[in-house]
């Protein structure tokens, strides 16, 4: 039975709060951790946690791993203690704000002989999964353009730590795009070269992008596109995903828990639509988790592990980068290495 802490109880650590309990066997989380103690301890009541305290070092010695699901500020630094003292740490995105302190958590995880892993829930998706798969396999031909949209409304009060960028390590791109390259790199391999554009316009509580637009060329041809805003007033899109293969096209549309092949429609061929795989998963939380235990009982090394996260955050600051410098960023000679 692995003892977890929950170190973080604000928003994201409801979404996992609501699915401990799908591990109960193999898992079971003793210790709830908030700078609020009474967030602490209704996370602990709703949990069924035995202790809850505002100071992390406290539960350390009671726990073998660690969810951390704080300020992406707090990443590094409670990041660092926690795998010092030897414990298995499952980081909510991003790994770091800044390159040097994704690799000294790398480094530290190395040296402790413990388990680091990235919470990209989006990888552990059934659907993600079944897409992955049909790409490997060229079931549907090669694919030559992935477009990825993510349209929602999310607004924090100003003295909110989301509204500043040096605390969130950016703008929506960073804190919430980095899902979404960490896909298109997963799905595409190598990139290229790209563009970043991004506005404040819509979304003046942010003092970064509130709304971004990515569009990166890779090794193989393909193209990857990432719209995403959190100013949207309305919808249509929501989150969605067209893979675009030379014998059809894929659609996921995660608020329908459907993946669906669309074939046809030109040139006079009526279109046909195939239902491929449908499930009710919204994040998957329940699958990120479980892979998490996996590792550490076996010491594989993490589907979405720190290496890769930080590959993909190198994409975020060179697109930054070269958006800021007017120019098309080469992201061939920003030290990106992708496992595909």
């Amino acid at each position: 039975m692995i003892k977890l802490a929950l170190i973080g109880c604000g928003g994201i650590s409801k979404a996992h709060s609501n699915r401990f309990d799908v591990h109960a066997d193999r898992m079971k989380v003793v210790a709830t951790v908030d700078v609020d103690i009474e967030k602490a301890e209704h996370a602990a009541q709703v949990i069924g946690a035995e202790k809850s305290e505002t100071d992390y070092t406290k539960v350390l010695s009671d726990v073998d791993a660690v969810l951390l699901a704080l300020p992406h500020h707090l990443h590094y630094p409670v990041g660092m203690n926690c795998l010092r003292a030897g414990k298995h740490v499952l980081m909510e995105k991003p790994l770091a704000n800044t390159r040097q302190e994704c690799e000294d958590l790398i480094a530290a995880a190395e040296a402790a002989k413990v388990t680091l892993m990235v919470a990209y829930c989006m990888r552990y998706h059934p659907l993600v999964q079944r897409i992955k798969q049909l790409i490997d396999d060229k079931t549907y031909g090669d694919v030559f353009q992935v477009s990825i949209w993510t349209e929602q409304f999310t607004k924090y009060p100003p003295d909110h730590w989301i509204s500043d960028s040096v605390l969130l390590g950016g703008g929506q791109f960073f804190s919430h795009g980095c899902h979404y390259i960490d896909l298109l790199l997963w799905f595409l391999g190598e990139p290229v070269r790209g563009t970043h554009l991004g506005t404040r316009l819509g979304t003046p509580w942010m003092e970064m992008e509130g709304t971004s637009n990515v569009s990166i060329e890779f090794e193989n041809g393909a193209l990857g596109y990432h719209m995403g805003t959190w100013g949207a007033r309305g919808t249509k899109l929501r989150n969605s995903m067209h893979i675009h293969c030379t014998e059809g096209m894929l659609e996921f549309t995660p608020d329908r828990d459907q993946l669906i092949l669309h074939r046809g429609a030109f040139e006079g061929e009526p279109g046909k639509n195939e239902l491929l795989l449908e499930c009710k998963c919204g994040k998957h939380l329940e699958g990120e988790m479980d892979h998490f235990l996996h590792c550490i009982e076996t010491g594989e090394k993490p589907l979405t592990n720190a290496e890769d996260s930080l590959s993909g955050l190198k994409v975020i600051w060179e697109l930054y980068n070269a958006e800021q410098e007017n120019r098309i960023a080469d992201l061939r000679d920003a030290g990106i290495e992708v496992a595909v």
